[in-house]
């Protein structure tokens, strides 16, 4: 007798496969792109807010002038590929990256804006987002930032 065997799959269960795998997609990808968002409003505001100890230090030596010269406060910023501003030191950043804006002299209420640009994701740049740290008068420093709401860290509202 002849016994028939079959090899491979049959179209119908080729397209169930096909249909798993867009349902699949169709939650996936819209939850990755929430991840990176707010991983990247994470980063920007971790780089950000490690200029807060560099800035205590040069009030703590009385330097209020942003530069590199004598007396002069040098927070040491590096370029962020997800944030965008020019050097305020003169430092020669690499092409794509910005540093956070810091007020200039440290008197007062002292802040470090982050515009989110260049590889940022474009819920970011796209409407200029921004994170600011502020120190206020009693050296207290808070976050804030008008990213998406989905997309800001628990400690910067």
């Amino acid at each position: 007798m002849y016994q028939e065997v079959s090899k491979g799959f049959t179209l119908i269960e080729l397209m169930i496969v096909v249909a798993i795998i867009g349902i699949l997609a169709a939650v996936a990808i819209p939850q990755y792109q929430n991840y990176v968002l707010r991983s990247q409003v994470s980063r920007v505001m971790s780089e950000s807010g490690a200029l807060k100890s560099a800035l205590e230090h040069c009030l703590a030596e009385g330097k209020l002038a942003l530069g590199t010269g004598v007396n002069q406060c040098d927070p040491g910023a590096s370029g962020s590929n997800l944030v965008s501003g020019a050097s305020q030191v003169g430092a020669t950043l690499p092409v794509g990256t910005g540093v956070p804006q810091i007020t200039d002299p440290l008197a007062g209420v002292i802040t470090i804006v982050s515009t989110f640009g260049n590889n940022a994701s474009p819920a970011l740049s796209s409407g200029a987002s921004v994170l600011t740290w502020t120190r206020s008068l009693d050296g207290t420093w808070t976050c804030s930032t008008d990213a998406p709401t989905n997309a800001r860290p628990a400690n910067c509202q």
